[in-house]
Order: C-alpha cells, then sequence, then structure tokens
C-alpha cells in the first residue's frame, strides 16, 4: 500500500485539493448534493404547510399539533447521531444517499396517513432521514472546497435549503388548497430517484478516504477530480503547496470534548440551539397564527410564511457574498443582534396585526437563515477529517433540540393563552444569549481544514 510519506512528490491530498481552479466539476457535485438538500429541505417545511388544514379536519387540540411538527424534528436529532457516526464510519456519500432514500420513502407513507397518530410515526422516521443527510451533505461539500472560497463556496450550497423551504411553501400555496395536504407529500418521494443515482455520480470525499487510511482509493478519485477539472478548463493544473501536510488517520468521538476542541464544541452547540429554537419557534407557528389569530385565509397566511423564507434565502446570499471578507465570529454576532433587534421590535410592538407580523418576522428570518447557514459551513471547518461528520451532527443534535423546544414553548405559551409579545419576547432573549455564545467562537476565515486541525 501506499504510504503517506511515500506520496510526498504528488503533494498531499489536501494540497491537490485546495489547488484545483473553480471547475464544471465543482459545479456538477454542488448541484447534485445541493438538489438533495434541497428536497430534504423541502420535506422537512412539510407539516408546517399541513397543519392549518390538519387542524381542521383532524379537529387537533394544541398538543396534537405541537405533535405533529415535532415528531420530525425528534426523528432528526437521532438521525443526526447516528449519520454523524456513519459518514465517519462508511463514507460522506454513501450516508447522504441512505438518508435520502428513508426521507422519500416515509414522505409516502406520511401521505397516506389516516390519523394524527401515524401521520406523527412516519414523520418521526422522515426526520430520522433529513437529520442525516444536512449535516453529512455540509462536511462533504466543505472538504472539496478551497480554503480562500470556502465560505462562499460552501454558503452558496447552502442556498440551496433555504430555497427548498421557500418551494415548499410556494407549491404548497397552490397545492394543499387544490389537491389537499396529502399531494405535498407525494411530491416529496421524488428524493428516492436521488438517492439511488448519487453513489454513481458523485465521487467519495479523498479528504475522508485518507482519514480512513485507504490511501490507495483516496490517490485514485483525486487523480480523476484532477483530470475532470483540468479537461474541464482545458488548462494545466498549479503545483500544489508542498507544504500543506494531510491530517493522520484516527479519530475518537471522546476527542471532541477535550483539548481545544470541548471549547469548540460547547460554542458552535450553544450556537447550533439558539438558532434553532429561535427559527422554528417562528416558523412552525406562523401559517397557524395568521389564520387562527388574525383570521386571515389559508392562502394568504401561505403567502406571508413564503415571505419569510424569501428574505431567509436573501439573508444567505448576502452572508455569502461576506464571510470570507468579515469572518466567521463577525458574521456570527451580526446576524444575531439583527434578530434580536427585529424580535425586539416586534415584542414591543405587540404584535397586533397579521402584516405586522409578517413583515417583522421577514426581518427576522433574513438574520436566522444566515445564522443557519453559516453554522452549516463553520461546524465541519472545526474538527478533523476522521472526526468532522460526527462534529458536525453533534451540533444537529442541538439544532433538532432547538427545533424542538422553540415550537413546543411558543405551542406552550399559546395555549395558556398568552400573549404574542411575550412569544417574541423570549424569542428575542434567547437570540440575545446566542449573541454573547458567539464572541466566544474561534474563527477560521482563510485557513485550510488541516491548518485549522493541525
Amino acid at each position: 500500500m501506499t504510504t503517506v510519506a511515500g506520496r510526498q512528490g504528488l503533494g498531499s491530498v489536501a494540497a491537490r485539493l485546495e489547488r484545483l481552479p473553480h471547475s464544471r466539476w465543482h459545479v456538477k457535485v454542488r448541484f447534485l448534493i445541493g438538489a438533495v438538500t434541497f428536497f430534504e429541505a423541502f420535506d422537512q417545511l412539510l407539516a408546517a404547510s399541513a397543519l392549518p388544514v390538519l387542524m381542521k379536519e383532524w379537529r387537533l387540540t394544541t398538543g396534537q399539533a405541537t405533535l405533529a411538527v415535532t415528531a420530525a424534528s425528534i426523528g432528526m436529532l437521532l438521525g443526526a447521531l447516528a449519520a454523524g457516526w456513519l459518514g465517519d464510519r462508511i463514507g460522506r456519500v454513501r450516508t447522504v444517499a441512505l438518508g435520502v432514500g428513508i426521507t422519500g420513502l416515509a414522505s409516502l407513507a406520511v401521505a397516506f396517513s389516516g390519523s394524527i397518530e401515524t401521520f406523527s410515526l412516519f414523520r418521526f422516521v422522515q426526520g430520522l432521514g433529513i437529520g442525516g443527510v444536512v449535516p453529512v451533505a455540509a462536511t462533504y461539500i466543505n472538504e472539496i472546497a478551497r480554503s480562500d472560497k470556502r465560505g462562499r463556496f460552501v454558503l452558496l450550497y447552502e442556498m440551496i435549503f433555504p430555497a427548498g423551504l421557500a418551494a415548499a411553501t410556494l407549491v404548497a400555496v397552490w397545492v394543499v388548497p387544490h389537491f389537499g395536504w396529502r399531494a405535498m407529500f407525494v411530491l416529496g418521494t421524488v428524493p428516492v430517484l436521488l438517492a439511488a443515482a448519487l453513489p454513481r455520480q458523485v465521487a467519495e470525499s479523498p479528504r475522508w478516504l485518507l482519514s480512513r487510511g485507504r490511501v490507495r482509493e483516496a490517490e485514485e478519485v483525486i487523480a480523476r477530480i484532477e483530470a475532470e477539472v483540468a479537461r474541464s478548463t482545458s488548462e494545466a493544473l498549479p503545483a500544489p503547496a508542498a507544504d500543506l501536510a494531510d491530517e493522520p488517520p484516527g479519530g475518537r468521538l471522546s476527542d471532541l470534548f477535550r483539548g481545544r476542541y470541548l471549547r469548540r464544541t460547547v460554542v458552535v452547540s450553544g450556537l447550533w440551539f439558539v438558532a434553532y429554537y429561535v427559527n422554528h419557534g417562528i416558523s412552525t407557528w406562523l401559517p397557524s397564527l395568521y389564520t387562527k389569530t388574525f383570521g386571515l385565509d389559508l392562502t394568504t397566511a401561505l403567502v406571508y410564511s413564503l415571505l419569510s423564507n424569501v428574505t431567509g434565502l436573501l439573508g444567505t446570499f448576502v452572508v455569502a457574498l461576506l464571510i470570507d471578507r468579515i469572518g466567521r465570529r463577525p458574521a456570527l454576532v451580526g446576524a444575531l443582534v439583527g434578530t434580536v433587534l427585529s424580535l425586539g421590535v416586534l415584542a414591543l410592538a405587540g404584535a397586533t396585526s397579521g402584516g405586522q407580523v409578517a413583515v417583522f418576522a421577514s426581518c427576522t428570518t433574513f438574520f436566522l437563515y444566515a445564522i443557519n447557514a453559516g453554522l452549516y459551513l463553520y461546524s465541519p471547518e472545526l474538527y478533523p477529517t476522521s472526526n468532522r461528520a460526527r462534529g458536525a451532527a453533534f451540533g444537529g443534535v442541538w439544532n433538532r433540540l432547538g427545533v424542538i423546544l422553540g415550537p413546543v414553548t411558543v405551542g406552550a405559551i399559546i395555549g395558556a393563552g398568552g400573549s404574542l409579545a411575550l412569544v417574541f419576547a423570549q424569542l428575542a432573549v434567547v437570540a440575545a444569549v446566542g449573541a454573547a455564545i458567539a464572541c466566544f467562537a474561534v474563527e477560521t476565515k482563510g485557513r485550510t481544514l488541516e491548518e485549522l486541525n493541525a
């Protein structure tokens, strides 16, 4: 077997990836992984779009409605735990394909549910797939990106997730009133086709192969990538940097909680929890608040929800353009402060009309989606290749806790007769805690994954 030392004449795998110019290969891979992420986002928001209809059709209590929207989140929490281990054990691409297949098949089962119990059960199974796909897919994209433009490269890919959320709401505006909520979940089965195609079309991460000691396979994969990039650019590739060494194989889960990684894990876990607690505390209940509290018709409620998703997409685009210039920590702190201000204004104004809530909720999602996308970039940067999927997925566990507790807390306040001003005030307080946590984030701008974990 070829040794790491014996390969230095060719340059390390990391150095050979770093020297690749942007090419059609990068576009192809980002498109295919992005298509997977798009449908995972689409499937994630289906319950929120269906909830106003389900509450009437099945006469749901607030508690049952909360179960319907949080069942998938519990599945995502467990899916993130399992996928982190699988992603570092069997590979990034195979783990993503497995998760996508589970998501699509479970969506079909949800479409044929006859009660809130079976609906929630199959949404839980669907969540297992979604929770596993997203952090491992982000890990893969991080591992093929160049360090000098990694922020933009990853975040432009991450735009596909809010695009999927927006698409779910946009499609729901037309499909739910005309064909019913079940049709939305039938559409959610499309990812099964992607699951079958992905392993044949996307090469495994050479960084991961090397971390598993599979040196020959890593060499073969990086050589194929180099050949494809050279063909698409019609230029000779620059020489790899001589001083960029690969990481040694090996790594344990316990390493995430020792030495310098303990601080990284604590900070990123807190940020994941805050971002998703606030995000889903708002987004999950918005369509029902518009219809039940403000008496808006279903179409108007879904259009208002779509507005929030569109501004979120814009926020992701803006942070993609800025994050390689200003750095990860300033971007995260600034977006969290913006979230606090947007929610604080809404709380002080009293949330007196659907239009007012739509405007300020949309301002909030502008910042929240920027945070969420930034964390999918930031988390994999913090860990070595042998633990990268587990590290990113552990953050995913905390975001799932936020996804669960945010809607549950909002539902409890509403169910107890609390005001909307109180709902938004407590979300603003949580966001303020997140801003304080972000001040302790390690800056990763412009450094290779290997330099960050040397």
